[in-house]
C-alpha cells in the first residue's frame, strides 16, 4: 500500500467515489497492481501521486518497480499472471501487447472526450493501435533541447539561434573565436550509438516531415531512401567535422554520454553547446545551478513547413486485466490530478495538456513543458518504435559506424537488411 499522509482533503477524482465498491463483487483483496519501469527515488514520487487515488477510493495500489521491465512483463504474461496495469517505456512493446489481444482499450470504459481533453492529438495516436485508444500517457521526456551556458555566450556575444541556418552560422562563428561549438557523445556501454539515432530522427523530422517519418518508423520508407540519408549526412555535417566537436569523432564515439556536457561548465568554455534530453540535466557537476549556470533552447526548425518539432520519450500505462478498480486507477490517470502532484515534486514532465506552467516548481522544467506544449509536431523516439532487432540493434551500431568512418551507404543497406521479413 502506498503513503497515505498526504493530500488528506482530495476532492473526488474523475466521478469516483466509495461507492466503486458496490460495482458487482469485490475482489479478494480490493488491490490494482502495476508493473513499471520507475524506481528508486521516482518510485517514491510516483506512489505520492497515486496517494489521492488511494485516500478516496479505499484501493490499495501495489506497485512493482523494476529496470528488467521488458524481461520481466512477458514472463508474467506468458505464465498467466501479468499485473493489472503496466506502466510501459516503449510504446512500441504496448503495442505488440495489444496486437495479440492481451491489453483491454480503455476507449471501452472512457469517453472520447474524457480522452481528448487531457490529451492532444500525437500523443492519443501514440497510444491508438487498430482504432482503439489502449494507454494513458504519463510521463514524458523532452529530447529536441540544446543547453548551453548563458554566461558564456553573453561573454562571446552570442544570441541564441531560432532556425537551423542561424545554429550552424552560429557553429561557424564559435570556430572562428577560437572555440568548440559542440559537446556530443555516444558511448553507452551496449546502448553505444542511441545518442546519434537520436540526433539522425530529429533532423528526420525537421527535412522529411512527420508523414515521412511515421512511414519510416513501420518501414514503409526505408534506410536507404534518400530522405534517410539525408538526415544522417545533415548529422555528419556536424559530427564528422574536427572543428565542431570535442575531441572530434573519436571524442564523439569514445565519451560517455553523461560526461559529454560537462566541458559545458569549464573556464573557458571547452564547448557551448550540447543537445540532449532534459534528464542530462542528473549528470551535470552537483555544484551546477540549473537555470543560472546552464540554460536551454529548443533545437531549431530546418524546413519552414515542419515548423519546430518535439522528438520524445515517454511512460505510457495500460490495462491487462478488465476490473473495476483497474478501470477506475487508469481514469485517474488520464485526470490532471497524479500529473499535477508529481509535478510538484520536481524532475518531471506531464504530457497532459490540462496541466499548467504553474504546477513546476523550477524555471528550466517550465520551459521544457512550454516546448513540449507548443511544439507544431510531436513524435516519439524513432528507435523505441522500430522493431528491436533495428532500433536498438543496427539503426544504434550503424550509427556508431558511420561516425567511426564506414560508407553511409554501406551503413544504410546493413540497417535495412536487418529489418525483420
Amino acid at each position: 500500500m502506498l503513503n497515505q499522509t498526504l493530500f488528506k482533503s482530495v476532492p473526488l477524482m474523475m466521478g469516483l467515489s466509495l461507492s466503486l465498491m458496490a460495482c458487482g463483487p469485490e475482489q479478494e483483496s480490493n488491490t490494482v497492481s502495476i508493473l513499471g519501469v520507475v524506481i528508486g527515488e521516482q518510485q517514491e514520487k510516483l506512489e505520492k501521486a497515486l496517494a489521492p487515488f488511494e485516500e478516496e477510493t479505499g484501493i490499495d495500489v501495489v506497485y512493482e518497480g523494476t529496470d528488467s521491465f521488458a524481461t520481466l512483463l512477458p514472463v508474467r504474461v506468458d505464465s498467466g499472471k501479468p499485473p493489472d496495469i503496466a506502466m510501459f517505456p516503449q510504446p512500441g512493446l504496448m503495442a505488440d501487447f495489444a496486437k495479440e489481444g492481451l491489453l483491454i482499450p480503455i476507449d471501452t470504459f472512457m469517453e472520447p472526450a474524457e480522452l481528448s481533453n487531457a490529451y492532444s492529438q500525437d500523443w492519443l495516436d501514440l497510444s491508438t493501435i487498430n482504432n482503439q485508444i489502449y494507454g494513458v500517457w504519463y510521463r514524458a521526456s523532452v529530447k529536441s533541447l540544446v543547453w548551453y551556458s548563458p554566461k558564456a555566450f553573453d561573454d562571446a556575444g552570442y544570441k541564441i539561434p531560432t532556425t537551423w541556418d542561424e545554429m550552424l552560422a552560429l557553429t561557424d562563428q564559435i570556430v572562428a573565436d577560437g572555440g568548440v561549438p559542440w559537446c556530443l557523445g555516444m558511448e553507452s556501454g551496449a546502448a553505444t550509438g542511441w545518442v546519434g539515432t537520436d540526433w539522425v530522427e530529429d533532423i528526420m523530422l525537421r527535412t522529411a516531415g512527420p508523414q515521412a517519418y511515421d512511414q519510416w518508423l513501420t518501414n514503409e520508407l526505408p534506410f536507404d531512401d534518400p530522405l534517410v540519408k539525408n538526415a544522417f549526412t545533415q548529422f555528419g555535417d556536424i559530427v564528422l567535422n574536427p572543428d565542431y566537436v570535442v575531441g572530434g569523432y573519436t571524442g564523439a564515439i569514445s565519451t560517455p554520454f553523461g560526461d559529454s556536457p560537462k566541458p559545458l561548465f569549464t573556464d573557458p568554455p571547452g564547448c557551448y553547446m550540447h543537445r540532449q534530453a532534459n534528464f542530462i540535466a542528473s549528470f551535470f557537476p552537483k555544484e551546477i545551478v540549473v537555470g543560472e549556470d546552464v540554460s536551454i533552447f529548443p533545437l531549431p526548425g530546418i524546413k519552414p513547413e515542419f515548423g519546430v518539432p518535439v522528438l520524445v520519450a515517454g511512460d505510457v500505462f495500460a490495462m491487462f486485466n478488465d476490473t473495476p478498480e483497474a478501470q477506475a486507477l487508469m481514469k485517474y490517470l488520464a485526470s490532471a490530478k497524479p500529473h499535477e502532484v508529481w509535478a510538484s515534486l520536481g524532475g518531471y514532465i506531464s504530457p497532459h495538456q490540462q496541466v499548467g506552467m504553474e504546477a513546476y516548481t523550477d524555471a528550466i522544467t517550465q520551459k521544457q513543458a512550454e516546448i513540449l506544449s507548443n511544439a507544431d509536431i510531436v513524435r516519439f523516439d524513432g528507435s523505441d518504435m522500430m522493431p528491436g532487432a533495428v532500433g536498438t540493434g543496427t539503426f544504434w551500431t550503424g550509427i556508431t559506424d558511420y561516425v567511426g568512418g564506414n560508407d553511409l551507404d554501406a551503413v544504410l543497406d546493413d540497417i535495412q537488411a536487418s529489418w525483420p521479413k
